[in-house]
């Protein structure tokens, strides 16, 4: 079933493509087929930013809404992911929003640095900002509309040591408690715990990944396909929640989340729940943390995970609980060195 606004035809060469068309509206064609996550990206993208705005061409010529214009109409902008277009776009549109009609050839390092100490309180926020500025200057200076970068003379903020916490059993209760089977917080909540996956592919999982019992994601970071055994606890979270068609997760415009705003939405479900300071990309450590703690090798978390090294994993796991993984310890060295015991293969149905 195609979605609003999308048609199908077959073009000359005989390759069917989807047309996505409305009055107002940028005509995009998109190659990938309905119910792909690159079709999802690209609907979601297009409903977000494809509507041509009155008056949208004329821009001061020199200011940042003049660069920034540029920026998006150059060839390493397109050549980008469209995934991180859409994060990026929505940076530089934040910064656009405060200070689109000023000079972009006036901006100094002194300026750069002020913006980021004023948003010392979301410190990597600011180093993003940093970044995005630093490639829109360079590009500034192929344009002929800098003859420098104010950006590369500022130092990023510090940020806090070993990212985002680690949820353990305390803050997961919680969080169930607060929002019980067949809310949309607990879904998107239990896509995060039980596939292990980031939010960039958590908010575009939807019911035609799901086949044969296994979801199947195709990591947009990595590129890597990973298909996952349901665990009984999604199913039964899938099962009693309403879903869209696209994705699990829909915003109250019936569409998925973007990638910035489905992290904000999913931050204000943890600080209601008083988990502040807690973000959904830590429930990705704790299903690490989990695997770790019932015996599971490196690789086979890897499995599920997606990640490439043993060091990648132990980023996430050094968390595991110390106590939980002497015993499986000792109980190994006890056994004679058999690596998986049968009361650990009973645990992990049970702990998952």
């Amino acid at each position: 079933m195609l979605p609003k606004y999308a048609s199908a035809f077959i073009d000359n060469r005989g390759t069917e493509r989807i047309r996505l068309r409305r009055t107002g509206w940028q005509t995009i064609y998109v190659p990938a087929a309905v119910g792909t996550p690159e079709f999802t990206e690209a609907y979601t993208n297009w409903q977000k930013n494809g509507q041509i705005k009155v008056g949208e061409a004329r821009v001061k010529p020199g200011s940042f809404d003049d660069l920034i214009t540029r920026f998006y109409k150059s060839t390493e902008w397109s050549d980008l992911k469209a995934t991180t277009r859409e994060t990026y776009r929505g940076e530089l549109e934040r910064f656009r929003a405060k200070y689109g009609e000023r000079s972009a050839a006036t901006m100094t390092a002194k300026h750069v640095s002020n913006l980021l100490i004023g948003m010392k309180a979301t410190p990597s926020a600011a180093n993003n900002l940093r970044k995005r500025l630093g490639q829109l200057f360079d590009f500034a200076q192929r344009q002929g509309m800098r003859t420098d970068n104010p950006a590369r003379a500022v130092r990023a903020l510090k940020t806090r040591k070993g990212g985002f916490p680690t949820w353990q059993e305390e803050q997961i209760a919680i969080f169930e408690a607060a929002y019980p089977l067949g809310t949309t917080a607990r879904l998107a909540f239990d896509l995060a715990l039980y596939t292990a996956q980031r939010k960039s592919d958590v908010r575009l999982m939807g019911p035609q990944h799901l086949r044969n019992g296994r979801i199947k994601v195709k990591q947009i970071k990595t590129d890597t396909t990973v298909e996952i055994p349901i665990h009984p606890n999604l199913a039964k979270s899938i099962a009693a929640t309403k879903t869209g068609h696209l994705a699990y997760i829909i915003s109250a415009k019936g569409s998925p989340y973007t990638y910035d705003s489905f992290g904000m939405w999913f931050g204000r479900k943890c600080r209601a729940a008083g988990l502040d300071g807690f973000a959904m990309h830590g429930l990705r450590k704790a299903a690490s943390r989990r695997m770790a703690e019932v015996g599971l090798s490196n690789q086979l978390i890897k499995s599920i995970t997606g990640h490439k090294t043993d060091s990648e994993v132990s980023r996430y796991t050094r968390d595991a609980e110390q106590a939980k993984m002497a015993e499986l310890a000792m109980q190994v060295l006890a056994s004679g060195g058999n690596p998986v015991l049968a009361s650990e293969t009973d645990n992990i149905e049970k702990t998952g």
